[in-house]
């Protein structure tokens, strides 16, 4: 049997993910995901075991799907000390054990893609970081070439900090993966490398328009230039097995 469709108006809710996703959960990482999850990771998402989920069901589906999975997010805690980023975090040992929040997977199923479904899940995950008075941010790695995935990330405010060369491992090919960070509760970082190396790209780049436009305002015969266009830095998305977030929507 089919599938029904999407509504023209989904009533999407948002809900911790449980045991009886177990089957759902595991088919939509099979369908959208490039790498395989092994079993025990799916059960230690539907029995909360040191993972925190959100799901997202479509209360407008007929009986039988209104409460099946049509999105997910997964994530799990990680001691700031013990991070990859570990070096962008000013510590304050009388405050306690500072944490992030590391983004596992994230998925939403085609038909309802370009939704805001994904967002929302992400804002959940932010929401809840917000809330804990020791957390320091929500990370995540994202694979090079998943466009969507950093358009929503940048949207979301998320920083690059970092890029890792041949990160993911998928068919005997590498693919490098991008770092993106949201810190919470008023946290800030000093710039990472990458961001001072697009400033200082971005500089340079200024300074030589800027000598060239005034070198044109003097029309010297016989003199060319070579214009170069503006490149933005190219922000990725992520995958290694357990270890990386993955994201398809």
């Amino acid at each position: 049997m089919e599938e029904p469709g999407i509504s023209r108006r989904p009533s999407i809710y948002y809900r911790p993910i449980n045991p009886n996703d177990l089957d759902r959960l595991e088919q939509i990482h099979r369908d959208i995901f490039p790498i395989k999850y092994e079993y025990e990771f799916f059960q230690t998402v539907v029995n909360g075991v040191g993972i925190v989920s959100w799901a997202a069901v479509d209360r407008s589906r007929p009986d039988g799907y209104s409460d099946e999975l049509i999105g997910f997010v997964t994530a799990k805690f990680v001691l700031a000390k013990d991070s990859e980023i570990d070096d962008l975090i000013c510590y304050d040992s009388s405050q306690g054990e500072e944490t992030l929040i590391y983004i596992l997977t994230l998925g939403v199923v085609e038909t309802y893609r370009n939704h805001g479904i994904a967002m929302s899940l992400i804002s959940e995950v932010i929401r809840y970081a917000s809330g804990l008075s020791l957390c320091r941010g929500v990370y995540l790695h994202v694979i090079a070439y998943n466009k969507p995935a950093i358009r929503l990330y940048n949207r979301l405010m998320f920083r690059c900090v970092r890029r890792l060369n041949g990160f993911y491992l998928i068919k005997r090919q590498h693919f490098d993966a991008f770092l993106f960070v949201y810190f919470v509760n008023g946290y800030r970082s000093p710039c990472s490398p990458l961001e001072v190396a697009i400033f200082v790209v971005n500089y340079m780049k200024n300074g030589i328009k800027s000598v060239a436009s005034k070198l044109t305002r003097k029309e010297e015969k016989g003199l060319k230039w070579l214009v170069c266009k503006d490149t933005d830095c190219v922000l990725p998305t992520q995958t290694k097995p357990n270890l990386g977030s993955s994201s398809g929507y």
